[in-house]
This record gives C-alpha cells, structure tokens and sequence, in this order.
C-alpha cells in the first residue's frame, strides 16, 4: 500500500542534528549570491528595454505593473521638468520663450470662410441678414420653447430649467401638434424663435432652433444634458436678472451665422447686479452650454459658481426659412464621412 510505504520512509529518515545545516542553503562564511554586497541598498528591478506590460497573463501582476510602469514614467518628466526649470531660473532674462504645446486647435487646418470683422462683405451681410432688426433694436426676444410628443419627466425638468436661464422664454407642450402649424402660431402672437427639445429613450437627444419669422432653422445632436440637482457644488437657483452672453470660437462664416443665432436669444442690454453670465464655447465644432455667476472676491481676482442646467451641441444641419423637413432647402447639412477627413478640419 502507498500509505504504508510512506510510513516507513518517515521512520527511516534521520533527524537533523543541531550542526547539521540544508544541503542546499550556503556555508556559513558563504554569502548568498543573490543578495545585495554589505552597504549596498538593495535595488529594484527595472524593466528591461523590450518589456510589455500586455504580455503578462496575469491580471492583478499586469494591473500592479502597469501602475508602477505609469508611476515611473511620471518620475521621469517630473524629473525633465524640473531640470529645465532650473535652467531657465539660471539663465534669467536671456531664457528662451516657453514652447507652444501642439494641440488639435492650433494645428487646425486653415479654412477658406474664416471670417474677418473689418471686411466690408461681412459687414454687409451682417446688416441685411435675418437677425439685422434684433442686432439694430428693433426687435425683442421673444422664445417659444416646446418638446417633442409626450415628453417624460427629465425632458419636461430640462425644458423648465431652459426657460429660467432665456429671459422672456415660454414653455408650451406640443399636445400632437405638427411644428408647421406651430410656426404659423408662434409668428402671429409675436415670437422670435422657436426652440424644439427633442428626446429618445427618455433622454433629451436633439434641439431644433428656428428664428422667426424669416429663419434660419438649424439642427443639433444634444448630449450630456445635466439637470441642476445632478451637478455637484452647484449655486442657488438663477434670479430673473437679464444675464450677460460670452461666443467663443466661432471664426468661419457658417460659425459666424450660429453665434448670431445664439445671440439673439437673449436681450441687449444686461443686469449686471445679476452678474449671470450664459456661455456658448465652440470647440472642435462641439458647443458647450454653461451658465455661472461670477462673484468679486478682490479687485483682482473673481470666483464663478456653476448654476445649470449644462449640456453639449453639436450641428447636425442649417436650413434657410423656417422648418421644413421635406421641401426646405439646406445652407449646410453634416456629412461626417466626406467632411471629417481630418481631425484638424473643423466647420465652426
């Protein structure tokens, strides 16, 4: 039997008396030749030149080294960072300027319709365009905002939020009522624009803005909608002070007609009491919607508070005249696999 020859093994072997050491293990002057020399630390191993963090099959080993490796090479430009600070302190004045990071913005491929202010045809096309009464004051804002047929209750939420940052804005329900006979409607009783809060899945998706009575009408895909009681570190409610309106980075022509558009949403002249501030920021033709108050705490220096509702734009179309899905005509529609050739190539 296996158990009884096991036994007699046992009882065989002779006990290792005190002086006795493992026939492996070394001599007592002997050193081990893996350990570190006397005075010397002992020392990490490093990766070797052609190491893949990807080759080990081990996941706690792969998620443990990727950590370190990432710990290291911060080390490493911390420690170039450092260098170069140094010496450009012991330089002085005569340090070279900073170099310029390469980012998508500034390597952006140049476009054709970027608008120059000075130019006489923009100015003229400026003063005879659809928003030329809204920018001369002869017209008030005044905002029809709707949604798509029954709406749930984070849309419905949105579009009331919506109307407290747009001075004069109105919330009215659709109620099946086709946007055709809407427009007809909202020009008789004196509405300038028209904003059409679209939603899928119970998720507001898309916003449509029609400028009235004349048009344009364009078409965006909306995301990232947040609601003020999602946003962490969020400011008391807005008061009804007309807020201040910032456009950043809409340079082309087609940009150009957006910012207006925007624009003409809010009145002319603020309340800076308020000191409510609506952005519109244009960013690798992404425009994000922010709305802050900014709080004075020295001559110098001003703190800004996040009150919400925020959410992301992104044209999809621009279509002249008021909306018409099926006889309209396009200034401009989003055609993402002939336009985005390029990450650089942007429209706004």
């Amino acid at each position: 039997m296996a158990g009884s020859e096991g036994d007699k093994r046992r009882r065989n072997m002779k006990p290792r008396g005190p002086g006795q050491q493992n026939p492996g293990a070394p001599e007592p002057g002997q050193q081990n030749p893996g350990a570190p020399e006397p005075g010397q630390e002992p020392h990490e191993s490093a990766f070797p030149p052609t190491f893949s963090v990807s080759q080990i099959k081990n996941k706690q080993r792969r998620h443990f080294m990727f950590i370190r490796l990432k710990q290291e090479r911060r080390k490493e430009k911390l420690a170039v960072k450092k260098k170069r600070k140094k010496e450009r302190d012991a330089l002085g004045d005569k340090a070279p300027p900073k170099p310029v990071p390469k980012t998508i913005e500034n390597q952006r491929i140049y476009d054709e319709t970027t608008v120059d202010p000075t130019d006489e045809e923009v100015q003229y096309d400026e003063a005879t365009d659809e928003f030329a009464p809204y920018f001369n004051k002869q017209s008030t804002p005044k905002i029809l905002i709707t949604t798509s047929d029954r709406p749930r209750g984070r849309t419905v939420k949105f579009t009331q939020q919506l109307s407290t940052v747009i001075p004069n804005s109105h919330v009215y329900y659709r109620r099946g009522l086709a946007l055709k006979k809407i427009i007809p409607q909202c020009i008789a009783r004196g509405f300038t624009d028209l904003i059409v809060i679209n939603e899928d899945r119970k998720v507001a998706n898309g916003l449509i803005l029609s400028h009235l009575p004349e048009g344009p009408t364009a078409h965006f895909k909306m995301s990232s909608v947040r609601l003020r009681k999602e946003m962490k570190r969020k400011g008391k409610d807005p008061t009804e002070h007309q807020p201040e309106v910032i456009l950043n980075n809409f340079s082309t022509r087609l940009g150009h007609s957006i910012g207006r558009m925007f624009a003409s949403l809010y009145p002319h002249d603020p309340q800076f009491t308020g000191r409510q501030v609506a952005t519109f920021h244009n960013q690798r033709d992404y425009i994000f919607f922010r709305y802050h108050r900014y709080i004075f705490k020295s001559e110098k220096k001003a703190g800004i508070q996040e009150l919400g509702p925020r959410f992301t734009l992104k044209l999809r179309s621009l279509q002249k005249g008021t909306f018409d899905s099926k006889y309209g005509e396009y200034e401009w529609v989003h055609k993402r696999h002939e336009m985005d050739t390029s990450r650089r190539k942007f429209h706004l």
